[in-house]
């Protein structure tokens, strides 16, 4: 459907007409009827968009029936349906993993938290000015250097196996507290970067004007640095969040009893593999929600800041 500059022309000024009751640009009337083109233009939408939903249904179905055909049809699948999709296997595990999964939200909330404290005070460290906060912004620097590098699983062995072998005096050898202390310590240093990243995108003229009008350096950060930075980076912030929930499973290595662990100990008895299956669509199924809240984030943010308003 090709649109000429002259009929695109005639057609805002029929949107005119239809806006102002056509009264030549008076307030609208209460009788507002939409001229002819402008109901055409609504069917046409409409019906593209049906018809947009029906080839995108299709061709959904078409996709979904040949990844049936080509593994229904494999010569293992017998023998993969009975290991890792038994109905039986499932029943069993599903209570199981959900009473492991309560420990998996805890220490996503608990972790999450501490995650974000810490994240941010990394990232203030290594933004402050001046020669004498130089060694702060070295050992801010080499923290986030050395836990970024270092694989998670890593850093988790470490910290779960490593601390209590060292038997100290008053400090905790629960696998929980010890994996929740190297998931803390770990993805800080992302969020740390995450936040730095968002302080310094704020333009200096922004602090200059908060000491222009009377703000101490301090006040300038807390007050219109900080508000500003945190708020473009909700998105990736987020994102780091659903990681983090997703990795909660792995203090199981400690022997902490969550979703993977109730899973593990029921495969280990039955040597059946449905119950990973299950714990992983648990896992799918708490990620999504988050996942999408994100994107519907994202998007907002995309919205406001295509249409010049405040992020």
């Amino acid at each position: 459907m090709t649109v000429t500059k002259g009929e695109s022309a005639r057609e805002g000024a029929d949107d005119k007409g239809d806006m102002t009751g056509g009264t030549g640009g008076g307030a609208p009337d209460d009788g507002y009827t939409p001229s002819e083109r402008r109901l055409a233009r609504e069917r046409y939408r409409r019906a593209r968009a049906r018809r947009a939903t029906a080839v995108a249904a299709l061709s959904t179905l078409v996709t979904a029936a040949l990844l049936y055909l080509v593994v229904v049809n494999a010569p293992g699948w017998p023998r993969t349906k009975e290991t890792f999709f038994s109905a039986h296997y499932a029943r069993e595990a599903f209570p199981k993993v959900l009473e492991g999964l309560w420990l998996n939200v805890r220490l996503l909330l608990i972790c999450g938290v501490a995650v974000l404290v810490l994240g941010m005070l990394i990232a203030v460290a290594r933004t402050l000015r001046g020669p004498v906060f130089f060694p702060l912004r070295v050992l801010a620097a080499a923290y986030t250097d050395f836990f970024r590098g270092l694989p998670l699983i890593i850093n988790l062995m470490i910290v779960v196996l490593g601390v209590p072998a060292l038997r100290l005096q008053g400090v905790t050898v629960d696998p929980v507290l010890l994996g929740g202390t190297a998931l803390t310590l770990t993805y800080s240093a992302y969020v740390a970067e995450v936040f730095r990243a968002g302080i310094e995108s704020i333009h200096p003229s922004q602090r200059a004007a908060a000491r222009s009008l009377g703000l101490t350096n301090r006040q300038a950060l807390r007050y219109v640095v900080l508000p500003q930075a945190v708020r473009r980076q909700v998105p990736p912030l987020l994102n780091d969040l659903v990681s983090l929930q997703k990795d909660t499973g792995l203090v199981s290595i400690g022997g902490a009893v969550d979703a993977v662990r109730a899973a593990d100990i029921i495969v280990g008895r039955s040597l059946n593999y449905t119950p990973y299956i299950v714990a992983g669509l648990v896992f799918v199924a708490l990620t999504i929600p988050m996942t999408r809240f994100t994107d519907w984030v994202t998007a907002r943010m995309d919205r406001r800041r295509a249409q010049g308003g405040s992020l």
